[in-house]
C-alpha cells in the first residue's frame, strides 16, 4: 500500500520553504528525491501555486523574526518557475508590508494576499492579476493583523483571520468590500468548505506570550450562511495550521510546548497532526510531527498529507488512512526559523 501511495507521484513536485534559508526546495513526490533549491530574498513564509500559468508565489513576509517580533516588513512576492527552478519575478506591493496569506481564484486569474496595517491604512487583502502580476485592487480588512486568507470555492467571498482580533473578516471579493466580522476568540489558520458552506478557524491567537489563551483551543466550526460559530472540534493543545483535503479530512496542526515554556524557541514537544472528518466533526487518528507546525497541505488525491514543523525544519509526509509517517524531509536551515510554506506541483501531463 505504502509503495503504491509512493510509486505513482513520480514526477510531481513538494515545493518547501525554508524561512531561515531563505530558500524554496523542490522534492520529487514519489522518491522524496532532492531536485534543486532556488534561493529568495528574506524572509520567504508562504507558497501558493498556479496551475494556469504554472508559476510559484511565495510571500517574503519580515525581514527577520516573526509576527509581532521581527525586524521589520517586507513587501515583494517572489514568483518562481517550479519546471526550471529559477525566479521570474519579484512583485513589490509597496507601499503594503507583510504579505502572508495567499489564496488563488483560478478562474479569475486572481491573487489574493493578505498584508498588516501601517500607520496610514489598516490591514487588508491585495488583489494581483495573475497574468500580468500587477496590483489591481485592495480590500479593508478592519483589523491589523490580517494573517491567514482563503476565498470560497466560487470565489465570490473571502475569509481573513486575524491573529488577536476577536473576529474573522469576510469581504465581497466581487465588489471589493468588507461585508461583516464573524466573532472567534482570536484566529490562525482556516480552511473552506469545497460546496463553501463551512469555514474552519483555528482558535485562539497563538501569541506565545504566557498569558492564558482567551479560549479552550480548537477548531472553531463556522457556518458561512448564518455567519457564526455552530461547533468546536476540540484539541488538547493550540493549533495554527488547518486545512481540508479534497477527501473531506479536516487536518489540524497542534503546537505543543514543555511545561512551564511559553516561547517558540522553547517548544520542545513534537507538534501533532489530528485528524477530523469534515462531514461527521469526530477526530479520526493523529501521528507525531516536527516541533511547531506552521504549514500543512495534501496531495491532490487526499492520500498524503504533509506538515512543515518550523523548529525542526522539517516535513513529515503522512498516509491519512492509516495515520503513519512515512517519510521525513529535512529542510536546510540558518538558525531558526525553518520549513515553513508548502505547495503541492502535479507534473504536466499532455
Amino acid at each position: 500500500m505504502t509503495r503504491s501511495l509512493r510509486a505513482g507521484r513520480s514526477g510531481d513536485v513538494l515545493a518547501v520553504v525554508s524561512q531561515s534559508g531563505p530558500t524554496v526546495s523542490f522534492f520529487d513526490a514519489g522518491s522524496d528525491r532532492h531536485l534543486g533549491t532556488v534561493e529568495t530574498p528574506a524572509e520567504p513564509h508562504e507558497l501558493c501555486f498556479d496551475p494556469v500559468h504554472r508559476l510559484l508565489w511565495c510571500a517574503t513576509t519580515y525581514r527577520s523574526g516573526y509576527y509581532h517580533a521581527n525586524s521589520g516588513r517586507r513587501s515583494e512576492l517572489t514568483v518562481l518557475d517550479p519546471d526550471t527552478r529559477q525566479i521570474v519575478a519579484i512583485v513589490d506591493l509597496a507601499p503594503e508590508h507583510g504579505p502572508h496569506g495567499l489564496a488563488l481564484d483560478v478562474a479569475r486569474g486572481r491573487l489574493y494576499v493578505s498584508v498588516e496595517a501601517s500607520q496610514t491604512r489598516g490591514g487588508g487583502v491585495v488583489v494581483v492579476d495573475t497574468a500580468t502580476r500587477r496590483v489591481i485592487g485592495r480590500i479593508d480588512t478592519g483589523a491589523p493583523g490580517p494573517h491567514w486568507f482563503v476565498a470560497s470555492p466560487d470565489g465570490t467571498t473571502g475569509y481573513a483571520s486575524n491573529k488577536e482580533a476577536p473576529f474573522v473578516s469576510v469581504v465581497d471579493l466581487l465588489d471589493g468590500t468588507l461585508t461583516d466580522r464573524i466573532e472567534v476568540p482570536g484566529g490562525e489558520g482556516l480552511a473552506v468548505s469545497q460546496d463553501g458552506a463551512k469555514l474552519y478557524v483555528a482558535s485562539p491567537y497563538a501569541s506565545f506570550g504566557g498569558a492564558r489563551p482567551a479560549a479552550p483551543p480548537g477548531v472553531r466550526v463556522i457556518d458561512t450562511k448564518a455567519r457564526s460559530v455552530v461547533g468546536t472540534l476540540p484539541t488538547d493543545d493550540l493549533v495554527v495550521p488547518v486545512h481540508l483535503t479534497a477527501t473531506g479530512k479536516l487536518l489540524a496542526g497542534e503546537v505543543r510546548m514543555t511545561d512551564g515554556n511559553t516561547e517558540p524557541g522553547q517548544l520542545q514537544k513534537p507538534g501533532q497532526l489530528t485528524v477530523f472528518s469534515a462531514d461527521s466533526h469526530e477526530k479520526t487518528g493523529s501521528v507525531d510531527v516536527g516541533r511547531c507546525p506552521l504549514t500543512i497541505t495534501s496531495s491532490p488525491d487526499g492520500a498524503l498529507g504533509y506538515v512543515a514543523g518550523v523548529i525542526d525544519s522539517t516535513v513529515h509526509v503522512i498516509d491519512l488512512d492509516a495515520m503513519s509517517c512515512l517519510a521525513r524531509l529535512d529542510i536546510p536551515k540558518l538558525g531558526e526559523p525553518g520549513a515553513h510554506g508548502l505547495a503541492y506541483i502535479p507534473r504536466v501531463t499532455s
